[in-house]
């Protein structure tokens, strides 16, 4: 699904798909010969080489909730904090109630959306308690479900969005990261169309190497039964194995959709895949930016009709390979300050990496601004795409920092993102460390947000830089500092 950040009508995780008028008329008109389908089946044991590390069978009695050992239930219209709509313009409300969530006594998980006699919709999400699901080293990742999208075709399906999807575990509690920390859309449906989408979204939105808010996405039919009428697999695979590593889609065994390592690029690959994993969700949500673009108008319609579930046999995580867990370089889990650190600078004209550098103590810039801060103090602001502030003889010392912190707020508009960027000794070098940041709450809305950073030793003139794929001022910095 997609589901973070907003977006301009909501989006993230799933944003604005822009794909040909044409590929909806084709998938809606193929006709594909029926085959027998079972309800239910056991998680399937591992191809030999795979180990089976976490799964969900959901064969609880009747009634009851999925296990809250396994799942967290979303309630509401957002994460706490989080962007309105969860961030993609869908118009339901989340419940644990067992009329929108609960097992089916055959094996099953349902997720039902239903209206209400006023017009408004409920539905259920859920997402795992784990949030580590990455390959071993050197190995690889399968994430797999079998479920059956909601059975409800044409105009009566106007808005159904299903969806089994990944969000990078930097996502959890920070709510403006997106989709820096990585979204792997294992299976996404809209509006009763026989097809599967799996798509990718990564680096900053808009724009960007995956193409924000529309993601690296491919989409066919779903092979011998419609999605609509049978029970299929889908597969995601990261291939750590290889170089360049990939990513893969796969429905009912057959690979549709590949991106590589090469054509994300860095520092966005470095940025989703090098935090300590995934957590994996389940949703049907109602209306929002993907159902309504393929529809060409808002939804649901006065014609869409409620109670048709998503049917989930089982859910499934494998992996392949080395068998220990790559290192991460995630920054610590201790909490990022909230009060800069001392100031006390070292001999010899120095700034201490170490200590608060105020960002408006700055050398030299381009296209910053300086202004009041509410936290007291002034903060640079107005900064956009191509901005840049230079802090000159900074000091690290002869052991690197773990990462570094800076002081940020945003105000950008909803769904905009961008990237807060450590350079050393060039406004153009690569960068050495960046974090992903959206809308704050408003410009003077300050929160802490730690970023990795490639070791610095040794003195340089730091860099900060800010990039976007849109012209607009995304992000004010307060001061920033590394740590340890």
């Amino acid at each position: 699904m997609d589901t973070p950040p907003g977006a301009p009508a909501a989006l993230p995780a799933r944003r604005r798909k822009r794909l040909a008028l044409a590929l909806f008329t084709a998938l809606t008109t193929t006709a594909l010969a029926g085959v027998a389908v079972t309800a239910s089946a056991a998680v399937p044991t591992p191809a030999p080489g795979w180990s089976l590390v976490w799964s969900d069978d959901f064969d609880g009695a009747a009634g009851t909730l999925p296990s809250s050992a396994n799942w967290i239930i979303d309630l509401g219209t957002s994460y706490p904090g989080g962007p309105p709509n969860w961030g993609t313009g869908e118009i339901q409300t989340y419940t644990d109630s067992t009329a929108n969530l609960s097992h089916d006594g055959a094996g099953n998980l349902r997720i039902t959306p239903l209206r209400d006699s006023a017009g408004g919709w409920t539905s259920a999400r859920i997402e795992t308690v784990r949030t580590d699901f990455k390959p071993p080293a050197g190995g690889v990742l399968a994430i797999e479900g079998r479920l059956q999208v909601p059975n409800v075709t044409g105009a009566p399906a106007a808005g159904y969005w299903p969806a089994f999807w990944a969000l990078g575990s930097p996502y959890r509690g920070n709510f403006q990261n997106w989709p820096s920390v990585g979204e792997f859309d294992v299976m996404e449906n809209v509006n009763g169309i026989n097809s599967v989408w799996g798509v990718l979204h990564c680096g900053y939105a808009p724009g960007g190497p995956c193409d924000e808010f529309n993601g690296i996405g491919a989409a066919r039919t779903c092979p011998g039964a419609t999605c609509q009428s049978a029970f299929h697999t889908y597969r995601f695979e990261w291939d750590a194995s290889v170089s360049p590593q990939e990513l893969r889609w796969y429905v009912d065994g057959e690979q549709y959709h590949t991106v590589t390592q090469t054509r994300v690029g860095e520092p966005a690959w470095s940025q989703m895949t090098s935090h300590d994993g995934y957590f994996l969700l389940l949703n049907v949500a109602m209306g929002g930016a993907f159902p309504n673009g393929v529809a060409g108008g808002t939804t649901p319609t006065a014609a869409t009709v409620p109670g048709h579930p998503m049917l989930v046999d089982y859910v499934a995580v494998y992996s392949r390979g080395a068998g220990t867990a790559p290192p991460t370089t995630a920054p610590p889990t201790t909490a990022p300050p909230t009060t800069a650190p001392p100031t006390t600078p070292p001999p010899g004209g120095a700034r201490d990496a170490y200590a608060t550098i105020e960002a408006e103590s700055f050398d030299g810039q381009y296209g910053v601004q300086v202004e009041n801060a509410t936290e007291g103090g002034e903060n640079i602001g107005y900064l956009r795409n191509g901005d840049w502030a230079r802090y000159d003889n900074v000091e690290f010392g002869a052991n690197a920092p773990r990462d570094f912190v800076a002081r940020v707020a945003s105000g950008a508009g909803s769904g905009v993102s961008g990237l807060v960027e450590v350079r050393l000794d060039s406004p153009t070098s690569p960068p050495i460390g960046s974090f992903a940041v959206g809308n704050t709450g408003g410009w003077q809305s300050w929160r802490s947000v730690p970023g990795n950073v490639a070791g610095p030793t040794g003195r340089h003139t730091v860099y900060l830089t800010f990039t976007s794929g849109q012209p607009n001022d995304f992000v004010n910095v307060n001061w920033f500092t590394f740590r340890r």
